[in-house]
């Protein structure tokens, strides 16, 4: 149970939901590691002698367990404890982030300027910490995007590709997941738009460029220049 107050400052308790009780519960032990990643939970027969309520209820914690994405239920099995990772995590809100941004349209102009913040940050890091294998890898996606000139979901695809593999230059996985979620939340928000209809050429410049200075190992230039980028793609989204 838990406790409520009033406009009066009286306190009242508020019994809580069997279901909650349970899920409550079932979180406590993922947390404490008594079922680990890719570990199954108890059967809901044995979840409901366990926790002494009826099968609703365990039903109902199990559910919102997979809703928050800690457990995966799959017909005639039971239900599994997840792996947890930055991706799998922001990976969960795109549904959430989708109807944000469809919400109030002002907020799809916040994602915009977050992104830029967030990517400035990116790539003075990653000048500062890119190998041989890093550049070779970003001049790879370069060539793969050159060749899908005239195709513009697989130009777009490789696009958000070489924008990830900069943000793994930085080895920190919560980074490299935010900045692909944000990138996918702004496509996916105005697929339309983020065809580059005539701007292909122009992008695969800036990238090169972006790259070249990455390998230089020229920090201020490169945020320079990936600004520059992003604020010419901005007048895609505008348009």
């Amino acid at each position: 149970m838990t406790e409520t107050g009033d406009q009066k400052g009286e306190r009242k308790i508020v019994r809580q939901k069997l279901s909650d009780q349970v899920l409550d519960e079932l979180r406590s032990m993922i947390h404490a590691g008594e079922f680990g990643p890719n570990d199954y939970l108890p059967s809901e027969r044995d979840l409901m002698q366990r926790f002494g309520v009826g099968r609703p209820a365990v039903r109902e914690a199990l559910q919102s367990l997979h809703t928050q994405g800690l457990i995966t239920i799959k017909h005639g099995e039971r239900s599994r404890v997840n792996k947890l990772s930055a991706n799998a995590v922001l990976d969960h809100a795109d549904e959430i982030a989708r109807l944000l941004l469809h919400s109030a349209p002002k907020n799809f102009e916040h994602l915009k300027q977050a992104r830029r913040m967030f990517e400035r940050g990116i790539i003075r890091e990653a000048a500062q910490m890119a190998t041989a294998d890093d550049i070779r890898d970003l001049r790879d996606f370069i060539e793969a995007q050159e060749q899908k000139l005239g195709n513009p979901d697989e130009f777009v695809e490789i696009d958000i590709r070489f924008h990830a593999r900069i943000a793994e230059i930085t080895q920190n996985p919560i980074i490299a997941a935010a900045s692909g979620a944000m990138l996918r939340w702004l496509m996916e928000y105005q697929h339309s738009l983020v065809h580059w209809a005539g701007n292909e050429t122009v992008t695969l410049k800036e990238h090169r460029k972006i790259v070249d200075l990455i390998e230089a190992k020229d920090a201020d230039a490169a945020v320079q220049e990936m600004q520059r980028h992003l604020d010419r793609s901005n007048v895609l989204y505008n348009s």
